[in-house]
């Protein structure tokens, strides 16, 4: 089969998926991005050489154990009581813990960045991979998740996410490929360049206009503050999406891969597909705890 054809197929593919999911209802969003996180998982350990087995049962249980604590209370009493036939009150300081676990992550996520500027890192220890497959996969899914909720399930704002993240990478691509002549960061991408980073975040602010004036559909009267929050977030996308895309690349750089994994043809693994969002979704997560306490 053609190489582009294949690509294509299988592009659409995961794009039908990943939208029929998030649509359909929380329980499937939630089901598609927890075998997202143990590709994923299994993808960084190969790539870091790390035993996969472990590392996978954690995401699964702290993927699990989070999504039914947090969303499922009602369902993990009930669950709770039928193992033990005990009552259990489930108590959880719910902001303070997602405070937390935020915290960690943009801990983690400033080491990533440090990890890819810092030339003389060629290898990395193995505390480190374990920190890194903590705060640069495991935890970022349960933010992906997080930030689709307000009072309720809204999966407007999860594939609004995503079509800034597309629309960026499609014009950084189109925009450097076109016009492009400084390098970005030519020893981790050479393909990436000025222009189109540029170029990608000017689009991706032309989108979440569009977003929020026709997706989102704020009423009139908060459709100018709905204007401005997408606003930001493009350019949230546009700069932080560009750094976990590198910050990928870096680790397959000292790796010796072109891919993280081959499970869609064309297009490599599961991590190749997911780099931005998942490096992005905490910080537009703490754009919406910024939000929340000040106004």
């Amino acid at each position: 089969m053609n190489e582009t054809l294949k690509r294509a197929i299988s592009g659409a593919i995961y794009i039908i998926l990943l939208i029929a999911s998030i649509l359909y209802s929380n329980e499937s969003f939630f089901v598609l991005f927890g075998i997202f996180l143990l590709i994923a998982v299994y993808e960084f350990c190969a790539l870091v050489h790390l035993k996969k087995i472990v590392p996978m049962l954690f995401a699964f249980l702290f993927y699990g154990g989070i999504t039914l604590i947090c969303f499922y209370k009602k369902f993990t009493q009930e669950l709770l009581f039928f193992i033990s036939k005990k009552n259990y009150t489930i108590t959880l300081e719910t902001d303070l813990f997602y405070q937390i676990l935020l915290g960690i992550t943009l801990l983690i996520s400033i080491k990533c960045i440090h990890f890819l500027f810092n030339d003389t890192i060629q290898k990395i220890t193995t505390p480190s991979k374990y920190i890194y497959l903590l705060g640069y996969v495991i935890l970022p899914f349960f933010f992906i998740t997080k930030i689709s909720f307000g009072v309720k399930y809204n999966p407007k704002i999860i594939i609004g996410l995503f079509i800034l993240i597309w629309t960026n990478d499609t014009f950084a691509y189109i925009v450097g490929k076109s016009i492009g002549k400084h390098k970005l960061l030519e020893r981790i991408s050479p393909k990436k360049t000025i222009e189109g980073f540029i170029g990608g975040i000017v689009f991706a602010i032309l989108a979440g206009y569009l977003i929020s004036k026709y997706y989102i559909q704020a009423s009139p009267a908060h459709l100018e503050k709905s204007i401005q929050i997408w606003t930001i977030i493009a350019v949230i996308v546009g700069i932080i999406g560009t750094l976990g895309d590198l910050i990928e690349s870096k680790f397959k750089r000292v790796a010796g891969v072109k891919d993280s994994g081959k499970i869609m043809p064309g297009h490599g693994g599961i991590l190749d597909r997911l780099d931005s969002v998942i490096f992005v979704a905490p910080f537009v997560y703490l754009f919406y705890q910024i939000l929340k306490y000040s106004v």
